[in-house]
């Protein structure tokens, strides 16, 4: 089992967001003893902006800027579990993560996640704080991956949540052994193709990479 940890923290290592990562990683590993675990710090990358230029829908997740963005979507396809995780900044994730989701649109265009399950962390300095969980989710079934569960709190919360990033570790790890569905939103994510059909059929030229991507799975 390959579970994958992804902060937008611009701190690093010592981000405080990660501390929920670590107690997470720490609940996973007594149901799973033998999980592969591998954490990305997109502070230590080189990533740049999106620029809308539509290369990775004509030539699926092809993209012209030269960068370690394309690396960190490579190792999101190949996880079984994923995490996201991120501090709060204006009531947002932070740029680091938001260039992330920004150029993974084919991720949602073609929910190129299906069959991974997701979590998501955030911390705040003392405002709001859930927002930023909920956005990531949003995210997560728009790509396919199935949403166990979020833990958020400011850093007056910690310890309590701490205690909750553990449960919630080993909760992502069963949900995968057991391969658990969440009905809820299988269903908004077929609602979501219906949505998306017509939308690439009319794109077929101009998107032919995730066009080619919805004939293979038998979805046109």
């Amino acid at each position: 089992m390959k579970l994958l940890c992804i902060s937008g923290s611009p701190r690093g290592k010592s981000s405080n967001t990660l501390k929920l990562v670590e107690e997470a990683l720490a609940g996973a590993t007594e149901v799973e003893p033998d999980i592969s675990v591998e954490q990305v710090h997109l502070g230590e990358l080189h990533i740049e902006f999106c620029t809308g230029c539509g290369a990775c829908h004509k030539k699926l997740l092809a993209c012209p800027l030269k960068d370690d963005i394309g690396e960190v979507l490579k190792k999101m396809l190949d996880a079984d579990a994923i995490i996201l995780a991120s501090p709060v900044y204006i009531n947002q994730v932070t740029a680091q993560s938001k260039v992330l989701l920004d150029r993974s649109s084919p991720f949602v265009h073609c929910q190129m996640l299906r069959g991974k399950y997701s979590a998501a962390f955030a911390t705040s300095g003392g405002g709001p704080h859930e927002m930023v969980p909920e956005y990531l989710k949003e995210y997560l079934i728009s790509c396919g991956a199935q949403y166990v569960c979020g833990v958020s709190a400011p850093m007056s919360g910690m310890q309590e949540a701490r205690k909750k990033a553990r449960a919630l570790g080993e909760k992502l790890v069963r949900a995968v052994k057991e391969q658990k569905t969440y009905h809820d939103q299988l269903a908004l994510m077929q609602k979501r193709k219906a949505f998306f059909k017509p939308v690439i059929s009319s794109r077929k030229d101009e998107w032919k990479g995730e066009y080619d991507y919805w004939r293979q799975k038998g979805w046109l």
